[in-house]
């Protein structure tokens, strides 16, 4: 068989649906490596794989038996971690392989990643990507891919088709003039975009409820005028998912996270987000009530508490 040996490194809600297509629909050579700080989840989602999967017990040897290394990690923390444990096994020799980060992290922490990585013959692609868990699950993902075209190149077959519906490629140039960063810069903008819309959503449909006019009309209005994620976002919250659900599709902490990286680069250009101020406050106020288990959705739980409601929509149902 043709074609390159892949790890995935990181199997959080996108990290499961994205591994799960490239095992299925992946050029690689033999089974994808898996290999996850929580080793059982590796395993767990390798035996749904069957033989289009193996585990890996180290991160090490998940580097070692791969030409293509991906991670998607929660944060720039979890990154720095993942890098500075490869770098410091000198026994793993790194040329000419190629590490893809899908995770979304600050536009320094991706530059940093690639320089440490090339300074030990490495390529690096920065490919944050946008989408809800069940888009991953079906490939139908945006990925933004930024680095040099050599490494574009051998990351590409994985991409459209595979884990994504479509690429914005963002590493115009040659050489030293092309910015990873840019993609990080990209995820991050783009972020508050979709993080401030559910704001806008919440503070609507509680606006309808106070106002007389009824959730309903507001919610038929929405599904006409805005399908697709922003219609799912409010069936989330007007059907109670926001509080019912244990494990978020969009947790607070990494919400909040996204919206500090994106304040700061606009703030560094000396841009307000004023926005991204309230969104925040929203944000903060889930945080206090859900814990880190908290979903972006829960915004509707807050903005109905600061209207004089109760947080759980399902309690003034009766239900």
């Amino acid at each position: 068989m043709s074609g390159p040996r892949v790890a995935w490194i990181g199997l959080g809600n996108i990290g499961r649906g994205m591994s799960l297509n490239i095992a299925q629909k992946g050029p690689q050579n033999g089974p994808l490596i898996l290999y996850n700080r929580t080793q059982s989840r590796a395993t767990a989602h390798a035996q749904k794989l069957g033989d289009k999967a193996t585990v890996a017990a180290t991160l090490s040897e998940a580097v070692n038996k791969a030409d293509l290394i991906f991670t998607c990690v929660g944060d720039d923390a979890a990154l720095d971690s993942i890098v500075t444990t490869i770098l410091e096994d000198k026994t793993l020799d790194l040329t000419n392989k190629t590490f893809i980060d899908c995770s979304t992290v600050h536009p320094e922490t991706s530059r940093k990643t690639e320089s440490a990585y090339n300074a030990r013959g490495a390529g690096f692609v920065a490919c944050p990507v946008f989408g809800a868990p069940n888009m991953a699950d079906v490939g139908g993902l945006i990925v933004v891919p930024a680095g040099k075209q050599t490494s574009i190149a051998k990351a590409r077959p994985f991409l459209d088709g595979v884990v994504a519906k479509q690429s914005i490629d963002l590493s115009s140039g040659t050489g030293s003039d092309i910015d990873v960063g840019k993609a990080s810069t990209m995820k991050v903008i783009g972020n508050t975009f979709i993080l401030n819309t559910v704001g806008v959503l919440a503070e609507a449909l509680v606006a309808a409820e106070t106002s007389g006019l009824g959730v309903g009309p507001l919610k038929e209005w929405i599904d006409l005028f805005a399908p697709g994620p922003f219609a799912k976002y409010a069936d989330r919250m007007v059907g109670g998912d926001y509080y019912q659900r244990e494990e978020p599709l969009f947790a607070v902490d990494l919400a909040r996270k996204d919206l500090r990286h994106a304040y700061g680069i606009a703030e560094g250009a000396g841009q307000r987000m004023r926005n991204v101020e309230v969104t925040d406050s929203l944000l903060e106020g889930v945080k206090g009530e859900r814990g880190e288990s908290g979903d972006i959705a829960a915004v509707y739980g807050v903005v109905r508490q600061r209207a004089g409601l109760e947080f759980e929509n399902g309690k003034e149902k009766g239900e």
